[in-house]
């Protein structure tokens, strides 16, 4: 994939450590505003997310995803963040509307390969969507965890979209999880949305991931590019970096295939299409094993 430029900047120690994937020739100073400036629009309003369009306008037009695209990584306190910012081809009308509900989230949710099942339940404090997730995607989902969201819709206007998903206790000693997903209109048939997913983990999963990284998973990379292979070729970023990056551009994929889609199989097709743009960081298995999964993860 002909990613050909990546900025990797240290700002201060409460910024902490960003990797943004840019345009070639971009200049330091822009892209460590565009990533600081990224870094604290978590939930941000309209007219924040309006501005941060504004001033990414010329890198999203350069994207080396092909399409106008940026994706970043990030440490936090006490875990880690994957960011993507996108110009996606649906009016602001149409992403409130298919991701303003929990029933929608579920749907959006099911296409990401390693999530098995999705209910919604409501109680007094509001909606609840429990995500059952399995570690390789053709583990029964007898096998998988329960990830249990509280279901906050921000803001749905015509003007801004702003839907977050927290959840404060996860397997294996991780915890905290939050997906961000907020919109502006770009014109008036695009939308520039900002999609955030991040989690924390304790010494005990750290352990664990870094011997899954050192073992099984040495081979799997993220996108951002850090150097050159010996033959020239590109070395992605691996360890606990690609694999929030990874994570993050398949939630990606998910909601940008659900407001494309005019149907479910449709949808599942696009995520499916969508991820073997990537092959290097996405491929797992092949369309009809794929899209079998999900038929039968989609039944009650």
């Amino acid at each position: 994939m002909p990613i050909r430029n990546v900025l990797s900047i240290s700002l201060t120690a409460s910024l902490r450590r960003v990797r943004c994937v840019g345009r070639k020739g971009t200049t330091a100073i822009v892209s460590i505003m565009l990533c600081a400036f990224a870094l604290n629009a978590h939930a941000s309003d309209g007219a924040s997310l309006s501005t941060l369009l504004g001033l990414m306008r010329t890198d999203l037009a350069a994207s080396p995803f092909r399409r106008p695209m940026l994706l970043k990584s990030s440490d936090t306190s006490g875990g880690l963040r994957g960011d993507v910012y996108a110009i996606v081809d649906q009016p602001i009308s149409t992403l409130t509307t298919l991701l303003g509900t929990p029933t929608q989230w579920c749907e959006t949710l099911l296409l990401h390969i390693n999530n098995r099942k999705c209910t919604v339940a409501g109680g007094a404090a509001g909606d609840d969507i429990t995500l059952s997730v399995v570690r390789k995607y053709d583990q029964p989902v007898e096998n998988a965890f329960r990830l249990p969201f509280a279901f906050n819709l921000i803001d749905k206007t015509a003007q801004h979209l702003e839907v977050r998903l927290t959840a404060t206790a996860g397997p294996l000693g991780t915890s905290n999880y939050r997906i961000l997903v907020e919109a502006v209109p770009a014109d008036a048939t695009h939308s520039f949305l900002h999609f955030s997913y991040s989690y924390e983990e304790n010494f005990m999963a750290r352990t664990a991931l870094q011997a899954y990284l050192a073992t099984f998973g040495r081979s799997k990379v993220g996108f951002t590019i850090i150097g050159q292979t010996p033959e020239g070729a590109p070395e992605y970023v691996g360890g606990t970096h690609g694999l929030v990056e990874r994570n993050a551009m398949r939630y990606f994929l998910a909601v940008d295939a659900h407001v494309a889609a005019k149907d479910p199989d449709g949808a599942r097709n696009a995520w499916f299409s969508g991820s073997e743009n990537y092959p290097r960081q996405l491929h797992e298995i092949d369309r009809a094993t794929y899209l079998g999964l999900k038929t039968t993860d989609s039944r009650p």
